[in-house]
């Protein structure tokens, strides 16, 4: 397992909160280290990772070919900014353009989810229309753009006001998209599957019915695949299996392996909108980042992991859902949410920490797990059975 790190005199809650400003709460794990699934905290307890540090770590902590690949490009060149070009972004553009089934795609590189969707909300701006229609409920981003999108009252209320003519309708009504996007619509922005309100998937059409209405009123059909891109549901980005193409798509998240690293595709017309000067960012399409991204990919690629994300997510959610307690078990490859009886998905996510599983509760009734691609049936199996017996101790205890 490896030496703990010498903890120093105060605690770690106590060196947070004297030094970072509380927009997390202050954690009550302080971990050290991780390699695989598995990660340690400071006293030496290890946990399986079931969060996957929110959908990001696709192919876990200290994978060893990342690791080596960031290594590498720290010794040859780690930062030059936009004004030059490199070889890692060049291939990393290429491999999204490919990914995305159309050769007019054409990348723009962020650092965050939340940045690639204010780039998509800049580029909606150059079509001439100001309105924008997004979901109840969907999550984009905290900053104020992408804020402006997010459907969460919880978050946008207490930095009114926000980018105006911005609407939101309920997720999955077709009938909702209909009226709202209409010929001064700039874009509609939608996820596959809406990650952080609790793993939501919209009925079986929704996708197609919404990439007929863009059609119909000339505004751009955005796509976040924050949580479902890089091959988590199955398929690269998470809309594939209705068969549409989406004019912009946004990535961020696994995208860089567990580094900083965004994208806006643009694709077709839509990727001549922005011109020199339109857009811009320092650290996007960082060296060190583009080099960990290429390496996620080859190793999607070379292991099957979009076939096998299907089988692993299908098996996790055929051994929690008959558990007493679960009320369901949605989601799609290795995105799932768990819906639990009687408000308890919180007790359910601590006392899970305690016996070594990190999960999270997006609310009271549903926890998420978004585990690297490398996770296994047995590791799987195991925490079924940890799960049935926390869901045991907290209904029947």
């Amino acid at each position: 397992m490896g030496k703990s790190l010498k903890k120093p005199t105060r605690s770690q809650a106590e060196r947070w909160n004297s030094s970072i400003q509380s927009t997390y709460g202050t954690p009550s794990i302080s971990l050290v280290r991780g390699k695989g699934i598995e990660v340690w905290d400071v006293d030496g307890k290890k946990y399986l990772d079931l969060l996957g540090g929110i959908a990001t770590n696709l192919l876990g902590h200290n994978h060893p070919k990342v690791s080596a690949a960031i290594a590498k490009q720290a010794r040859e060149l780690s930062h030059v900014s936009n004004f030059y070009s490199h070889p890692q972004v060049l291939d990393l553009a290429e491999r999204l353009v490919k990914m995305s089934g159309d050769s007019s795609a054409r990348v723009f590189f962020c650092n965050s989810g939340a940045e690639a969707n204010e780039a998509a909300l800049k580029l909606s701006r150059l079509t001439g229309r100001k309105r924008v229609v997004a979901a109840l409920g969907a999550f984009h981003g905290r900053t104020m753009g992408a804020l402006s999108l997010t459907g969460q009252p919880s978050k946008r209320d207490p930095f009114k006001p926000l980018i105006s003519k911005v609407v939101h309708v309920p997720y999955g009504d077709v009938r909702a998209l209909h009226r709202k996007v209409n010929g001064r619509t700039a874009m509609l922005i939608i996820e596959p599957i809406m990650g952080e309100a609790g793993v939501i998937l919209p009925p079986p059409g929704y996708l197609k019915a919404a990439r007929e209405i863009c059609d119909k009123t000339g505004a751009l059909l955005v796509i976040d695949c924050i949580q479902t891109g890089m091959g988590r549901t199955g398929n690269w980005f998470g809309f594939e299996h209705e068969g549409i193409a989406p004019d912009v798509i946004t990535l961020a998240k696994g995208l860089g392996g567990g580094l900083p690293l965004g994208a806006m595709i643009a694709i077709g017309p839509s990727a001549q909108l922005f011109t020199a000067g339109s857009h811009g960012t320092t650290f996007g399409g960082n060296p060190i980042a583009c080099a960990a991204a290429n390496v996620v990919i080859s190793e999607i690629e070379k292991s099957s992991y979009l076939s096998l994300n299907a089988t692993k997510g299908a098996l996790l959610r055929n051994l929690i859902s008959p558990i007493d307690g679960v009320i369901g078990c949605r989601g799609r490859g290795l995105l799932i949410g768990i819906q639990v009886r009687g408000g308890k998905a919180k007790e359910i996510t601590n006392k899970l920490a305690t016996a070594g599983y990190l999960v999270n509760a997006t609310s009271e009734d549903v926890i998420r797990i978004a585990p690297a691609f490398i996770i296994t049936e047995r590791q799987i199996i195991k925490f079924a059975g940890a799960f049935a017996e926390v869901c045991e101790e907290v209904y029947d205890g």
